[in-house]
């Protein structure tokens, strides 16, 4: 049965600005930071003044053919992705958003926020199943660095398909509850199982870099996953928790939020690991 998710603790993150950790700035990560300064004007523009307060997580730097699908320049090769994009935001909306040179860990908590003990929303732009298997082992937990994330986004993709999906880890803030958002890897067990190897090596020319991806995917996949996101802050609710993009056929399928399904996924599940 299909049910609407509430935002969680809607009262308390109003009252000061929310914050929003963003893990990588390749593809899909540059294209969600470029568009969350307009998810911040808005919330100012209805009442809600604090806006959000961004961190990107990223180690990587800047290679030539990062050049053809990401938002980088020959002068940007060499230097950190995270810290081009966040001083390119800065300046052009005269915020004061900040970036972490270092690749996310499960052991040491980002450094250099300045938060608290929560972070509202992680939103992960990740490219391997080792990435999404230490952001799972972080998250689901109730002890921790990791363990106060309210919500997680993850955005990924392969060369002509896409989703996202918004969970709930089980943790210090999200107990167990038949009602709660399951993340994508709670989902999807295979996106984060190293067993079955990782995808292609990083490209070494442009043609094979477009060929392993469509152009335009990431800034589709961004887009969508922010709508989602800002429809759950204007309204305080949603019917859908993610959606699979097909840019071949250009068709997406929301995906809904339906406890009965969780459930019978789990028991395929148990019963595959049982045979």
């Amino acid at each position: 049965m299909r049910i609407v998710h509430t935002l969680s603790n809607i009262d308390s993150p109003y009252r000061r600005t929310l914050r929003v950790l963003l893990i990588g700035s390749g593809g899909n990560g540059s294209a969600v930071l470029f568009g969350l300064p307009y998810l911040h004007r808005a919330l100012e523009a209805w009442g809600r003044p604090e806006g959000i307060d961004v961190t990107v997580m990223d180690g990587d730097a800047v290679s030539p053919t990062n050049c053809v699908r990401q938002p980088f320049g020959a002068a940007d090769v060499g230097h950190n992705k995270a810290t081009l994009l966040v001083n390119r935001v800065n300046l052009f909306h005269g915020l004061a958003w900040r970036s972490e040179e270092c690749f996310f860990s499960k052991q040491n908590r980002n450094p250099g926020t300045g938060y608290d003990s929560t972070i509202d929303f992680v939103i992960s732009c990740v490219d391997t199943r080792a990435a999404r298997r230490e952001i799972h082992e972080a998250f689901q937990s109730r002890s921790g660095p990791w363990r106060h994330i309210r919500y997680w986004l993850d955005i990924g993709n392969n060369a002509s398909n896409g989703q996202f999906v918004l969970g709930q880890p089980l943790n210090d803030i999200n107990h167990q509850s038949r009602t709660r958002l399951r993340t994508v890897t709670e989902l999807f067990p295979s996106i984060m199982d190293t067993s079955q190897g990782e995808g292609p090596l990083p490209s070494c020319s442009a043609a094979e870099a477009l060929e392993r991806q469509e152009p335009f995917l990431n800034s589709v996949l961004a887009a969508s996953a922010l709508a989602m996101l800002t429809r759950l802050l204007r309204y305080g609710s949603l019917d859908h928790h993610g959606a699979f993009y097909n840019a071949e056929k250009a068709r997406t399928v929301p995906i809904p939020i339906d406890p009965e399904v969780w459930e019978k996924q789990a028991r395929w599940r148990r019963a595959a690991k049982a045979a």
